[in-house]
């Protein structure tokens, strides 16, 4: 038997909702993020979406009795404090405000913690967070499939009713899904609820997104066999993103989400050329074939 103490680690090949979506869009784009790392300047909506999930779960380190609209407004400008500490280029978001819409003008703090005010007021309109104790927030769950691959996110919220069923509940800041988009929409809770069934041995009852700009709120109830489609689905997305990976072909996918990207002056769609594929050794991103998520995304 060999010395398998000697033996180089076997990297660990991960995935998680944001980049197989990324993918899906547009490999160009999984590879920027993924293998090159490329950095991505902040947008007002994915920075007020992560500022929201944080007052969000902070709100419920609260006594339930003082989970109120104005404790949730009174949250915002600490957790801003906080973010802006752990990233001091934050600030540097708001002197690009002016005219866009995100209600603010440039350096305007205060006028940038109302827009995230009004999404936490649509929030209360949605549910009262005093009648609800949360089994878990901000959970980061993880769990590897046959094939070895281990798929990996982080659950805004959980909810177990008295009763065992359990409520898997994510917070959106943009738009809802036109008529037809559900599904797309959903992909990720579908994701999320593969991972809690390989974990748990369960499925979970409920599905629900909350989208706190125009209080709609989508709910699917997921069974075995649904979710065993979605581990399909996300085995051959895998294998495609394999054979992107051993090929080194990453080819973009040009669509309106285009307008979103921050990295066209790169992408051979808009006349760009992609910087040389890194080298890939046990250690590096390419190996893992995954990165550290960004700011909240929502859509």
């Amino acid at each position: 038997m060999p010395d398998t103490t000697t033996l180089p680690a076997r990297p660990t090949l991960s995935l998680s909702p944001s980049r197989a979506q990324d993918f899906q869009s547009c490999p160009l784009l999984y590879r920027f993020r993924v293998l090159d790392r490329l950095p991505e300047p902040p947008s007002p909506a994915a920075v007020r979406g992560t500022l929201v999930h944080a007052v969000l779960e902070a709100l419920y380190d609260l006594p339930a009795g003082q989970r109120t609209l104005e404790s949730a407004i009174g949250l915002l400008a600490p957790q801003w404090a906080a973010l802006v500490e752990q990233r001091p280029e934050l600030l540097t978001m708001l002197e690009g405000l002016a005219g866009s819409g995100e209600g603010a003008v440039p350096g305007d703090e205060a006028a940038w913690l109302r827009g995230a005010g009004d999404l936490l007021e649509t929030y209360f309109g949605l549910e009262d967070p005093a009648r609800l104790e949360p089994a878990a927030r901000e959970l980061r769950v993880e769990a590897a499939l046959p094939s070895g691959l281990v798929l990996r996110g982080f659950v805004d919220r959980l909810d177990v009713a008295p009763t065992g069923q359990v409520r898997v509940v994510d917070y959106k800041t943009g738009r809802p899904p036109g008529v037809g988009f559900e599904a797309r929409a959903m992909f990720q809770m579908r994701f999320y609820a593969l991972v809690l069934w390989r974990m748990r041995g369960e499925v979970p009852t409920v599905l629900q997104l909350m989208y706190l700009a125009t209080g709609v709120v989508l709910r699917y109830e997921p069974d075995e066999a649904d979710l065993l489609a979605m581990q399909r689905k996300i085995e051959a997305l895998w294998a495609a993103i394999s054979r992107a990976m051993e090929s080194g072909d990453w080819r973009a996918s040009p669509s309106a989400l285009c307008q979103w990207c921050a990295h066209q002056a790169l992408c051979p769609a808009w006349g760009g050329t992609p910087p040389p594929l890194p080298e890939a050794s046990p250690e590096s991103p390419a190996a893992s074939a995954e990165a550290p998520e960004l700011l909240v995304e929502d859509g």
